[in-house]
């Protein structure tokens, strides 16, 4: 973990705070390039869009290819507040994302070394970087805050 990686998790954790209040679940993405500019910042928005695609990553995953003016976002790192599932895990790993960093673990859902490790599952040909944990306190407090007013 680096400072670098501490700023990114910052600025997801601001995407995140900011979002829209649409009963979306407070997760911010984003993506910058290998010099470190911001290529897209996205939120969840499965209520909003009426999408159960809509997370945070693959919203910024598809900003961030519209950006480039293709899918290949290799050099790129995505940073998010929360481990990704499943479906992100794939989606970044087919876009080509170098490096993943992220806050919060997801015991129940995470994709990156909760549950499953998809994204180093060493049967797979492109494997990012991946660190976790990063201002993890922080992202978990958002979400706990989240989930104590909506249950």
């Amino acid at each position: 973990m680096t400072s670098a990686d501490e700023a990114l998790l910052r600025r997801a954790l601001e995407v995140a705070a900011r979002a829209p209040r649409t009963g979306d679940v407070p997760i911010g993405a984003v993506i910058v390039d290998a010099e470190g500019r911001e290529l897209a910042v996205a939120c969840n928005a499965r209520e909003a869009l009426g999408d159960p695609t809509a997370h945070a990553e693959v919203l910024a995953l598809r900003a961030a290819a519209a950006v480039r003016g293709e899918w290949r976002l290799e050099g790129t790192t995505l940073a998010v507040t929360v481990e990704p599932c499943t479906m992100c895990a794939g989606a970044i790993g087919l876009a080509r994302v170098a490096r993943v960093v992220f806050g919060a673990w997801e015991p129940k859902t995470g994709a990156v070394g909760s549950l499953w490790d998809v994204l180093r599952d060493r049967r797979l040909a492109h494997r990012p970087e991946v660190v976790g944990g990063v201002l993890a306190a922080q992202a978990a407090a958002l979400m706990e805050g989240f989930f104590a007013t909506h249950r």
